[in-house]
């Protein structure tokens, strides 16, 4: 709107200057408000330049701040994920997470088909029964080898952390799961830019834009440790501009 104002401003101004111009003012003065005309002329383009570049540029630095922040919230997700295979449930303290990160291990199991011989009544049989065992143990901080998972909750660019939330949810009666989710106002993360295009942002739906007031992974409604971020992001779709 604000651009579309200033275009038809300039318009009406350089059309008002043109016409008094040529019907109005006396021939010594023409050349002094011809150059005030230009002038004008080249303030309003600067004017209708900025106002088509400012949300170019806004969308590049944008999704350069988003990327950084989509990239701990990565971590965040793998980091619960992996407490989650080990402890059947998820953290919301930071702490806890880190110290899980640098001290836990996976279990490395092995599956096997063998046969048992097994008598039922007057009759043997052979029956085929899978086992698991436990081979050996995995550090877990090898998952995370250079990430720095240890400044995961930072948001970066900010001095903010990431909220970090977990609940149980109970879809089906006595069936109880845990969910977790990690977000960060989108204020933060743009903070300093333009607040009419940062209000905007908050606003946008989806498709090749990041939904709704917040970034975010995973849900406290759903069983999701999903972002709400678009596959870009990923590195599975080509960046295209707003």
């Amino acid at each position: 709107m604000i651009s579309i104002i200033i275009i038809i401003v300039a318009i009406l101004a350089v059309a008002g200057l043109a016409y008094f111009i040529v019907n109005k003012l006396p021939s010594k003065l023409k050349p002094v408000v011809s150059l005030l005309l230009w002038v004008f002329i080249i303030f309003f383009s600067y004017q209708i330049y900025q106002s088509i570049m400012k949300p170019i540029h806004f969308n590049k630095m944008k999704r350069e701040r988003y990327a950084k922040v989509i990239d701990n919230l990565k971590i965040i997700r793998d980091a619960q994920i992996a407490y989650g295979e080990v402890n059947r449930r998820f953290t919301a303290n930071e702490q806890e997470l880190i110290s899980f990160i640098d001290t836990a291990k996976f279990a490395i199991t092995e599956i096997k088909n063998i046969v048992v011989t097994e008598q039922r009544g007057r009759i043997t049989i052979d029956v085929e029964k899978r086992t698991v065992d436990t081979i050996g143990f995995e550090p877990v901080a090898n998952s995370f080898e250079g990430r720095d998972y240890k400044n995961m909750m930072k948001v970066p660019g900010t001095n903010a952390k990431f909220e970090l939330k977990t609940s149980v949810l109970e879809k089906m009666e006595g069936v109880k799961t845990y969910v977790f989710e990690a977000k960060v106002n989108k204020d933060v993360v743009l903070e300093g830019m333009d607040k009419d295009l940062i209000r905007q942002e908050k606003e946008t739906l989806g498709g090749i834009n990041v939904p709704g007031e917040y970034i975010s992974v995973g849900s406290l409604k759903d069983v999701n440790s999903n972002g709400n971020w678009p596959p870009f992001y990923d590195g599975n779709k080509e960046d295209s501009e707003n």
